[in-house]
């Protein structure tokens, strides 16, 4: 790889390289406290290789530019977000939920998680479950919208912030775990969430395939969500008006269903202004180069 091929990528998969190259980095330093670092290594690097060869066909179109627009970045995420239930805790052993914890009662006087029991009914969990659910749903609804509609430059635009706002999370995660309050005051609830049929099976399913990230702070759901919707309301004003109250409730629900504090959803949106303050001025620098030489 030349200083042209980087040069040449798009502002998305230059991120991805870079997120990969930092995991790697990271990895390696730690690599006497982390359980089987060069497997983790060997996912990165397959990571970085792969990228390499989309950049290289991506022009065969089909399915092969379906997974370099979509496929390939989802997947990346979701593999390096999996990572980190074998990192993190090894990095920095020491998290900060009782700092958390102590913020949210200064703020509110009690503790919120514990609070929220005087509203709780089963169907309200079911539906705040589902808003929860919906973050995973609402950044590719976006990109497929975006497609569809050949709004290449929009999808690029979009696709780099959303990774953006994503991996900042995750170094947010690296550098401040908490597990969140289903964890850490499961012995302060006075009543077990209980849904009527979907809020189970949902909590079941997410717990199964999240595992234990430490992931609290900050809450990526609320960073993610937001920065979609400011996303939304640029490029696609037909979606920003259903994705608006979804948002609002997706942002109540990681309280509410236990996920997070609420300092953690107060840094969330410091995620979101962080992602698009530091996104946009990279963005708008790089693109101008990238699409003059288009």
């Amino acid at each position: 790889m030349t200083g042209d091929f980087f040069l040449r990528l798009r502002p998305a998969d230059l991120l991805n390289f870079s997120f990969a190259f930092l995991l790697i980095a990271v990895t390696a330093a730690f690599h006497e406290k982390i359980n089987d670092p060069w497997s983790l290594i060997a996912v990165y690097s397959s990571i970085v290789v792969f990228q390499v060869i989309l950049e290289r066909v991506k022009g065969k179109g089909g399915v092969v530019r379906f997974t370099y627009d979509l496929g390939f970045p989802v997947f990346s995420i979701l593999v390096m977000f999996e990572s980190l239930e074998k990192i993190v805790h090894y990095i920095n052993p020491r998290d900060i939920d009782p700092l958390l914890i102590r913020l949210d009662y200064m703020l509110f006087g009690g503790y919120p998680t514990v609070m929220l029991e005087k509203i709780m009914s089963p169907l309200l969990t079911d539906i705040m479950q589902v808003a929860y659910t919906s973050y995973y749903f609402l950044p590719i609804t976006l990109g497929v919208v975006l497609m569809i509609k050949k709004e290449n430059r929009s999808f690029e635009h979009s696709l780099f912030m959303i990774m953006l706002c994503f991996y900042l999370s995750y170094i947010g995660y690296m550098v401040t775990p908490a597990l969140g309050p289903r964890y850490t005051m499961h012995h302060l609830q006075e009543r077990e969430l209980e849904g009527l049929f979907l809020a189970g099976p949902v909590q079941h399913l997410l717990n199964f395939l999240e595992g234990i990230k430490r992931d609290a702070f900050p809450s990526g759901h609320t960073g993610v969500a937001l920065t979609v919707l400011y996303l939304a309301f640029l490029h696609e004003k037909k979606l920003f008006g259903i994705f608006l109250p979804v948002t609002a409730a997706l942002i109540f629900s990681t309280v509410y269903c236990r996920y997070h504090y609420v300092v953690d959803v107060v840094a969330g949106i410091g995620l979101a202004v962080i992602t698009i303050l530091l996104g946009e001025t990279y963005y708008g620098y790089r693109s101008k180069r990238i699409y003059s030489d288009r």
